[in-house]
């Protein structure tokens, strides 16, 4: 990076001119407009440019030369950057400034600050926007206790290829349930009002198709028609932003050829003139200077060119704006307007947040000893853990367990501490996550039963994967026919056997992407071993994707898909484990069989050549069924539920009509235990080939054994329209199914006609 240096003794004569703080009564644009007067150009782009500070073993700490550009103004934002003490002292370097206009700070608060909850796609398999809601409301008051503004969260892109790393960071593949949870997350980062200061501004991302790379692979082009892009991928991003969002992150990728960086059809007119978006957009980490790669611009000159006038207010990291905007200004490549009209959506984001007022305001560490991990915090995460666990498999009802008798516990996640936090953990500490072991142990040796610990594998044996993702010190050094060795001697002693396997929190998120989606290293090969002893075998799975999982369930008794869950990890896993609560989860990503059928979702257009087996023509494989493994929306518990009486209040709808679907669920177990109630409909025929299936209303409800809810859901013709071959929202005449059910695969049938 070019960067002119100024000594302290420069920087203390540059006067003592400063903004005042809002009068009484004084208007936003009133006071920015005034400041804005009084800013040099390098004040302006320093408000544009974002730079992070750097982590040591003894905490977070800033470069000597970035210090220099904070007392200068020619960084108005940081990010990496929390805890009072030192975001305080960061803060007053930019008191030292000229105009003494404050720092932003921001994070990666992805699923918790310091309170980790489960990554965003376990959490999502609640099907809870209330406790979506206050997953992000805990972790804005603990990000803002801790000196944070700003969260890079939600995460909105819809992902259907569970290869590609960051489907952890998301809530799955279908739009609407993406939209629903991203408006919560809005809701609980910001709260009412963001003078509050335990809210925090949220950063929709990643603006826009993230989620599609080819091939699953991170950074990689996306290529989609654009009735794809606003049917499904783009609803998510629309339903944040209008639910409030005061920033927006753009992606990496390509769209249509232009990097999302240097798309002005996305940000300018998509984004602010049809959705009317008000706040400001950031790039991602350096993807500015990343443009020269793709190849759409000659050099980061070009590059910073294309982005400002695309509607890019702020460069992450990438120090373009801050190189090499004062010499396209003065070459007239840009405007001093396209340069203002940035600096004021910024500076509005810092006098939304009350930091005119107060710079300090964030910087209170008697706040953050009080508010952060409370207990009333850890005991929100292990509730939101529970209701995250998906019941895969469970035959003969095998679960829950009995303390009693001798249980093997065997695998790498039984005592592991450092991956049940997951990926993107941001500032929280595994140390303080409680293990399996820790939960079920005591809990066993209370009951007079015997648990019994053999490690059995190493999470992966691949040393280069090893060394990518730094935890040589969690990697057991003995031999693999040690460890499984000394499993095998455990698991003979038991009575059964709890296999806890699955990824380490570095093998999803970003750039951990994953060409095979089974059980890594020799976790397979161990599972099979335990197998053939002819012992009863539950697998509890730890991952940050959907796994192909075809042996382990045609052979283990029950499967347990646990996610990463975060802090209270353990003692929510154990609490499901042994019935003290009841699995309640649905999956929100497509189980494959096989990596071969990826992309695999529910919500697939037919065919002209639909599968038919008795015909060989037809679309399918020679090696493997069609069907998923796990369909969207599926998910067990140990209970039972059953539909009836499924009814529309009218079979003939007219445009701007409404109609309700009502249908009785009924508990048949014995267990009290929370149903998610799915709606779907299809359009049978339309103008444009339609999916066969998709989402339109969901509900979680509370039953006791034996009781029956009647369920209702209300609809408009609204509900029934889509984005045309001309992309019109329309509403096309026609018959339509509409099904309800407790999964995608599983529905009563109506049938419903559009006049």
């Amino acid at each position: 990076m070019k960067k002119t240096l100024l000594t302290l003794a420069a920087l203390l004569s540059l006067g003592a001119t400063m903004a005042q703080k809002p009068k009484a009564g004084e208007s936003k644009e009133n006071y920015l407009q005034n400041l804005l007067n009084k800013m040099t150009l390098d004040e302006k782009l320093g408000q544009l440019t974002l730079f992070t500070s750097d982590m040591a073993s003894t905490g977070p700490v800033m470069r000597d030369n970035y210090q220099l550009d904070i007392k200068s103004g020619k960084c108005g934002n940081i990010f990496n950057a929390y805890g009072p003490q030192y975001t305080r002292k960061l803060q007053s370097l930019a008191m030292h400034s000229r105009l003494k206009i404050p720092l932003l700070f921001g994070y990666d608060v992805i699923h918790g600050h310091k309170t980790i909850f489960p990554i965003p796609l376990g959490e999502s398999c609640a099907w809870d926007t209330l406790l979506s809601e206050q997953s992000a409301r805990i972790a804005a008051v603990e990000a803002s206790a801790d000196g944070l503004h700003w969260t890079y969260s939600p995460m909105v892109d819809i992902a259907r290829d569970p290869r590609w790393g960051r489907v952890a960071e998301g809530s799955g593949e279908d739009p609407v349930l993406g939209s629903a949870i991203g408006r919560a997350k809005v809701r609980g980062y910001q709260g009412t009002s963001l003078k509050d200061k335990s809210t925090v501004l949220s950063c929709v991302k990643h603006f826009a198709l993230y989620g599609a790379p080819v091939a699953g692979r991170d950074y990689n082009t996306v290529d989609m028609s654009k009735q794809q892009m606003f049917n499904v991928y783009l609803p998510p991003y629309k339903a944040a932003i209008d639910a409030g969002a005061a920033s927006v992150m753009s992606s990496f990728n390509d769209i249509n050829g232009i990097p999302a960086t240097a798309n002005s059809w996305l940000m300018n007119d998509l984004l602010r003139k049809q959705w009317g978006f008000k706040g400001f957009v950031v790039t991602d980490y350096t993807s500015i200077n990343e443009m020269v790669y793709h190849g759409n611009v000659a050099n980061e000159y070009e590059a910073g060119i294309a982005a400002l006038k695309a509607g890019i207010d702020m460069d992450m990291q990438g120090a373009v704006f801050y190189n090499y905007l004062k010499k396209a200004l003065d070459e007239n490549k840009v405007s001093m307007t396209d340069i203002d009209q940035a600096v004021l959506r910024v500076l509005g984001a810092k006098w939304d947040l009350g930091l005119f007022e107060d710079p300090y305001l964030y910087c209170d560490p008697k706040r953050a000893a009080r508010e952060i991990m409370s207990k009333e915090n850890l005991d929100k995460a292990e509730e939101i853990a529970e209701a995250s666990v998906v019941l895969l498999k469970n035959k003969g009802n095998i679960l829950p367990l009995q303390a009693k008798g001798t249980i093997a516990f065997i695998g790498p996640m039984v005592k592991n501490k450092r991956d049940l936090i997951g990926n993107w953990s941001g500032a929280g500490n595994w140390t303080q996550s409680t293990s399996l072991w820790e939960a079920i142990e005591p809990r066993m040796t209370a009951a007079g039963a015997k648990a019994l610990y053999a490690m059995g594998a190493n999470v992966t044996n691949d040393t280069n994967l090893i060394k990518k993702m730094n935890i040589q010190e969690f990697i057991d050094k003995r031999s693999q026919d040690e460890l499984e060795n000394e499993a095998m001697q455990i698991a003979m002693q038991a009575d059964m056997v709890v296999m806890a396997l699955g990824e380490s929190e570095g093998m999803s998120g970003e750039a951990a992407s994953r060409s095979d989606i089974t059980l890594p290293g020799t976790q397979l090969e161990l599972l099979k071993k335990i197998h053939g002893l002819g012992k009863p075998v539950i697998l509890l799975l730890s991952s940050g994707r959907p796994l192909a999982l075809s042996w382990e369930d045609q052979h283990v008794d029950a499967i347990l898909q646990t996610w990463f869950l975060g802090t209270r990890s353990g003692k929510a896993i154990g609490d499901i484990l042994f019935g003290d609560a009841i699995p309640t989860g649905k999956l929100t990503m497509t189980f494959p069989r096989s990596v071969g059928q990826v992309p695999i979702y529910y919500a697939a257009k037919s065919t002209g050549r639909p599968f038919d087996p008795n015909q060989k023509y037809t679309s399918k494989y020679l090696d493997i069924e069609n069907t998923p493994l796990y369909p969207f929306g599926y998910g067990l518990s140990y209970t039972t539920y059953a539909y009836s009486n499924f009814k529309l209040s009218k079979n003939t709808l007219a445009e701007g009509e409404y109609f309700d679907v009502q249908v009785d669920v009924k508990n048949t177990g014995n267990r009290a235990g929370k149903e998610i109630v799915q709606l779907y409909t299809r359009d049978l025929v339309g103008s444009s080939t339609r999916p066969m299936k998709e989402l339109k209303r969901f509900a979680k409800i509370a039953l006791e054994p034996g009781e029956t809810k009647t369920v209702r859901f209300n609809l408009s013709s609204e509900d029934l329209k889509f984005f045309n071959y001309d992309l019109n929202w329309v509403l096309e005449p026609g018959k339509f199914k509409v099904m309800v059910g407790p999964n995608s695969n599983e529905l009563l049938e109506a049938e419903l006609e559009v006049k």
